[in-house]
């Protein structure tokens, strides 16, 4: 169990869960307080011990039912009824009303059963196959004919004798619960042939399940996209919290000889404790340039969400988005202010599209200059974020110059894998030189990163030159 036990905890770090050496040992504690012999109870013992956050634990559960998952229970067990021989006929319907009886009377032990028999079926197995188990679990759920079941189950639980709509919806309700039972019998079925085939570092490695801190912002689904949004709020409290806290204890000031020669007098005149002035540290002004176009639009999105959350931390805020044109969108956002809906009025009401709606980075900045270059002083700090794909048209790196010169600091944040940096069309390496610091920023994770991390300290080292 112990040798178990530490590979589980290193498939969590792996899938990005922080668990510590306590936590660990911790977990190791808590075991020996519970039955191992019950499934439920473990998995509550190990989650109260390591996952310290609720968005942790579907990323938990994958790896769980890996390491801890019931053993293999294929038809060729001993309590299993023994499949026909091959070649003989067999009757798919019947065994589908096997299994409906078995989801209707919630028989768990005929459902596991009915369900490793499915596995050897349906399922194509080959030992050494590179396939992963969702695939198996897909052609065993469609060879039972999922939707079908879910209708003939509806009808065997009585649902013509149903009289109120909450009658109703309880009982479909409870057809849909025992279904999703059997999708989730068939996936513990599959992904324990795979772990007594491959082993489960391999298999917990091939169904790791990103947390949403750390998917692609670039790539994300709608459904990770609104529970992504749902984390933007507490990440960017902690974020204003840090930053304050390090505004506010960041360095000392200058040694105050004054106040240090009247604290020296009560011991004799030796300088002892030296007494410095309070750091007198501004909030700075933050103008944020976005590309908004095409796939950039969702990474944009999430930069103003989270910009605008912490925007205590800054003296004044303004936001200019761009495709191949440039518009100050600030009046769009602020406190008390839908972000879904604030972007669509910015997408409806700005004026961002100048001639075909693909970027031009060179004609925008061009445009920042003209129009804006008021809006960037020697207090602000310039966010740009973007991939730098200009479809081939003028780079405008004078343009970005001009008002990089004008900015206390200027980062950029690139939402592209830094791999494919001036591949194409791109011209990020234009743009580097004239910025302080470059990030690659695909994530949530990474986007915390580069504001505690990368953006505090460059503005303070170019505010200490200054």
């Amino acid at each position: 169990m112990r040798d178990v036990l530490s590979a589980f905890v290193a498939e969590l770090r792996a899938a990005g869960i922080p668990v510590s050496m306590v936590e660990a040992l911790d977990a190791a504690a808590a075991l020996s307080h519970t039955d191992l012999s019950e499934r439920e109870h473990l998995r509550a013992a190990l989650a109260a011990t390591l996952v310290k956050h609720p968005r942790h634990q579907r990323a938990f559960d994958v790896a769980f039912d890996v390491f801890f998952g019931t053993r293999k229970t294929s038809g060729a067990d001993a309590e299993s009824k023994p499949l026909a021989p091959e070649g003989s006929p067999f009757d798919d319907d019947s065994f589908r009303n096997e299994v409906l009886a078995a989801l209707a009377s919630d028989d768990r032990d005929a459902l596991r059963r009915l369900v490793g028999e499915a596995v050897d079926r349906y399922s194509g197995m080959e030992p050494g196959r590179p396939v992963g188990g969702r695939y198996y679990t897909y052609r065993v759920m469609r060879r039972l004919d999922a939707d079908d079941l879910l209708i003939r189950l509806l009808t065997a639980l009585g649902s013509a004798d149903v009289d109120s709509p909450f009658d109703e919806r309880l009982l479909e309700s409870r057809a849909a619960a025992a279904l999703a039972a059997l999708r989730r019998t068939v996936d513990e079925e599959v992904t324990m042939r795979l772990v007594d085939e491959r082993g489960a570092e391999t298999v917990a490695a091939s169904r790791r399940m990103a947390l949403l801190e750390d998917i692609d912002l670039m790539h994300a689904t709608r459904a990770e996209i609104d529970e992504i949004e749902q984390i933007v709020g507490p990440l960017a409290r902690k974020l204003a919290t840090r930053l304050s806290h390090r505004r506010r204890h960041g360095r000392k000031g200058r040694l105050d000889v004054r106040r240090t020669i009247r604290s020296s007098l009560g011991h004799g005149g030796v300088l002892l404790d030296p007494q410095f002035k309070p750091p007198r540290i501004a909030k700075p002004e933050i103008v944020v340039v976005c590309d908004v176009s095409g796939s950039m639009a969702t990474f944009a999105r999430f930069t103003l969400q989270l910009t605008y959350a912490i925007a205590s931390e800054f003296s004044k805020v303004r936001t200019f988005a761009f495709i191949d044109g440039i518009d100050e969108v600030t009046r769009y956002f602020g406190p008390d202010v839908d972000f879904a809906e604030a972007v669509v009025r910015m997408s409806a009401e700005a004026s961002i599209v100048r001639r075909d709606g693909h970027s031009d980075y060179g004609r925008s900045f061009e445009e920042m200059v003209d129009r804006y270059a008021d809006a960037v002083t020697p207090r602000t700090t310039l966010l740009v974020t973007g991939d730098a794909r200009n479809n081939y048209r003028p780079a405008g790196a004078e343009h970005l110059a001009t008002l990089a010169a004008s900015a206390r600091a200027t980062f950029w944040l690139n939402p592209e894998p830094r791999r494919f940096w001036d591949t194409g069309d791109s011209v990020m390496a234009t743009f580097t030189p004239l910025c302080d610091v470059v990030e690659q920023v695909r994530t949530l994770r990474e986007l915390e990163t580069f504001v505690e991390s990368a953006a505090l300290p460059a503005f303070r080292a170019r505010a200490a030159a200054s």
